[in-house]
């Protein structure tokens, strides 16, 4: 099939709009539903995303992606009794490899993976498409599904779930184009590999660079790749914990994916882990529930006459000081920056959410400032030389 047409593009009065292929076939096969244009936009690039992830790491990938960035990404490691808490996973459902991928990319910012395209490095299997098919989302992209998982799938969204196969072998042109207000603009296609060689360069006087470390720094680079700039992106276990994307300032990239990064460990909190829901209470609502009750709006969740909606027991109030104490406890987060980071004021506020390793192109004329800044905290830093922007 060289051609796909499509509802509408980004807007419902931006019609005509279509799929095509210049020369060849189009890489992708649409078993189940209906995609429009923006589920192919978060389809193409968090497919690319996931395929390189693997690659670099050989482990099952996953995504989980809002308006063309990732809201999560991760890799399959196996989910410990407090994360299958945290992520609602009920302790006896299977977790396969690639489960524990998408439940992890999925956990990592509930309240924007909400409508989510999931993208998927390998063939989804009836784990991963059981545990898709309670969330509420758009569409998945993946190489290929087993017939359960399929069957599973065209399920959900009373039938109309979209569902994408891609062609693992597809290798896109060398050269890309667009059109914007009319003008044709042209690049090579970002071919770019990012793997452990990339990390040699270490430019603080801290040297200690784990394994685990550098699977991290992996994901927040091939995160980064795949994020509106600018952008950053907090991981720990494997897991992008804090995306900050499409800020005009690096420090408010820096201060946004730090936010998130926080209250991703805050729902590890006893207080969090120990809130009684009202039965048959929506995930949703649930998860938004959890967020009001993190932030300084917890009132709204709390006040007398609204709690009993929600919760089968009034929660304590989690105080500023117990966030503050928690998240201090915070420790091994990796940070990746798209482009260089050009002062130290963003590994200050990197450092507050538990940074011990960051990753950056470097090049800022301030270079020796950031560089010190790292030292006095005792951060290992790499510098790769590489930009990441995404527009």
């Amino acid at each position: 099939m060289k051609e796909l047409e499509l509802k509408y593009g980004c807007n419902p009065n931006q019609k005509p709009s279509r799929l095509f292929m210049e020369q060849g076939e189009l890489p992708v096969t649409v078993l189940n539903g209906k995609p429009g244009y923006i589920n192919f936009c978060d389809a193409m690039n968090s497919w690319q995303l996931v395929k390189e992830l693997k690659e670099a790491t050989g482990l099952p990938c996953a995504a989980s992606f809002k308006h063309v960035s990732p809201a999560g990404a991760a890799v399959g490691l196996p989910l410990t009794d407090v994360e299958r808490a945290v992520y609602f996973v009920d302790k006896d459902a299977e977790v396969t490899p690639l489960a524990a991928a998408y439940i992890r990319a999925r956990g990592a910012d509930r309240l924007c993976s909400y409508g989510d395209w999931a993208a998927l490095s390998d063939v989804c299997d009836a784990a991963t498409a059981n545990y898709l098919k309670y969330e509420v989302s758009d569409g998945v992209i993946a190489p290929g599904y087993t017939e359960e998982a399929l069957a599973i799938l065209k399920t959900k969204k009373k039938g109309n779930y979209n569902v994408v196969q891609m062609d693992p072998d597809y290798v896109p042109a060398p050269i890309e184009r667009r059109h914007i207000y009319g003008v044709v603009f042209e690049q090579g296609h970002n071919f770019l590999k990012i793997d452990e060689d990339m990390l040699n360069n270490i430019v603080t006087e801290s040297k200690d660079l784990p394994d685990y470390a550098k699977i991290d720094m992996i994901v927040a680079l091939i995160t980064l790749k795949y994020t509106q700039s600018n952008s950053v992106c907090y991981v720990k276990n494997g897991q992008a914990i804090g995306v900050g994307a499409g800020q005009q300032s690096r420090i408010h990239c820096t201060r946004l994916a730090g936010t998130k990064a926080d209250n991703w460990w805050l729902r590890h909190h006893p207080k969090v882990l120990g809130l009684q829901f009202v039965d048959g209470i929506r995930r949703p609502d649930r998860d938004n529930a959890i967020d009001v009750y993190l932030s300084d709006e917890y009132e709204d969740v709390l006040a007398e006459g609204v709690w009993q909606n929600t919760f089968q027991v009034k929660p304590e109030v989690l105080t500023v000081e117990e966030k503050k104490s928690w998240i201090a406890q915070q420790q091994g987060v990796t940070v990746g920056s798209d482009a260089f980071f050009p002062f130290g004021d963003n590994v200050e506020r990197a450092r507050k959410s538990g940074v011990q390793y960051i990753v950056q192109p470097g090049g800022s004329i301030r270079d020796d400032h950031v560089i010190d800044t790292c030292n006095k905290y005792g951060i290992t830093m790499c510098f790769t030389g590489i930009r990441l922007f995404h527009h």
